[in-house]
């Protein structure tokens, strides 16, 4: 049996006569930059999380960046952020000449500590960057700077909680387009003025530019798309959450060996991805390929450690918590469209790693 990390083919095939009607409509029309689809996609967007605004955006790498450059972070500021997350989330705070500033994870959830993050920031620090990595939720301590939300991986698992939220419309993410795409959500109207302003190389009216932005607008023909599979995201997450509880009963009925251990559930989670914590994962890793079942570690080298940040000054053990993660985080197939057959053959495959000492 074969069984993808990810399959979009599947969830895309039952829209597949909409996606094409949505996009030969923006053909026919010519309105290929912002424009009607985007600002509907917008409101839309807006609506659906419970916020005030959404701004459309190129991607979510581009929905930190612009959040940053909104605060006015600059060279000398510093981010308070995980060392246990995508690159984006601290390459944005680099690329703004600020300093990233690292706090470790909770080892339960892969999230920044909200204890350790609070005690990092400083006189120096112009933001707080938690990431709600794999979906999960994070805690947000109480800080006295603005908080912006990488929830590239978490669309709707949680209320906005600081200042923006960013979102990812990658392909691989439970609302994912067909391409790069991606949004800012706030309930700060002056906030999302400024972000919508900084997208369009900080110009208006056209040719009168009053802040240095940059090029990070949404396609229209993306906006066209993913309004189409906006109104099946509840349904797609969740099965994700239906998959993840199929899972925990399969791994208990096949006594799953103590070692390995499974995400925690909470009512929030969304699963962009179900991340399992295995001792020799990289063996387990490629057992599983051999019976061509697809998997990915997220991360394999934590950003503290990144070769582009040794000015930083980090060294291995700074932060155990995510160096750890870095060597037995395992994510497993869970898209909405998994069925219980190759559930089943994923189970009994690592139960059967495990078992027989491979």
């Amino acid at each position: 049996m074969r069984v993808p990390l990810l399959d979009v083919k599947a969830q895309n095939a039952p829209l597949r006569e909409s996606i094409l009607a949505a996009v030969a409509k923006v053909v026919d029309a010519g309105a290929f930059i912002l424009g009607p689809e985007v600002e509907a996609f917008e409101k839309e967007l807006a609506a659906r999380l419970g916020a005030r605004r959404a701004v459309g955006l190129s991607s979510g790498t581009d929905a930190l960046l612009v959040a940053l450059m909104a605060l006015g972070v600059r060279a000398g500021d510093e981010v308070v952020t995980t060392p246990f997350s995508f690159y984006a989330t601290v390459g944005c705070v680099a690329r703004l000449g600020a300093r990233p500033v690292f706090a470790d994870i909770d080892p339960k959830t892969f999230n920044l500590d909200p204890a350790a993050a609070a005690a990092a920031c400083g006189p120096r620090t112009r933001a707080l960057m938690p990431v709600h990595l794999f979906g999960r939720p994070a805690s947000l301590p109480a800080v006295p700077v603005p908080v912006v939300e990488d929830s590239a991986q978490s669309i709707g698992a949680c209320r906005l909680g600081g200042m923006a939220s960013c979102l990812s419309f990658f392909p691989s993410k439970n609302l994912g387009a067909m391409g790069d795409g991606g949004a800012l959500v706030t309930d700060d109207e002056a906030f999302a003025d400024k972000v919508a302003l900084l997208r369009a190389h900080g110009g208006k009216p056209k040719y009168v530019h009053h802040l240095v932005g940059g090029n990070f607008r949404l396609d229209a023909v993306q906006a066209a798309i993913l309004r189409v599979k906006l109104p099946h995201l509840a349904a797609w997450t969740a099965g994700r959450r239906r998959n993840a509880e199929r899972y925990r009963r399969l791994f208990a009925a096949a006594s799953l060996p103590g070692e390995v251990v499974l995400p925690e559930d909470t009512p929030a989670h969304i699963y962009n991805q179900f991340v399992i914590r295995a001792p020799r994962r990289d063996a387990l890793r490629e057992h599983l390929r051999k019976h061509e079942i697809g998997t990915e570690v997220y991360y394999p080298l934590a950003l503290h450690l990144q070769p582009c940040f040794a000015d930083l000054g980090y060294r291995p053990g700074a932060f155990p918590a995510a160096e750890r993660a870095t060597a037995e985080a395992l994510a497993l197939p869970i898209y909405a469209e998994l069925g219980e057959e190759q559930q089943s053959y994923v189970v009994e495959k690592i139960v059967a790693f495990y078992r027989e000492g491979s």
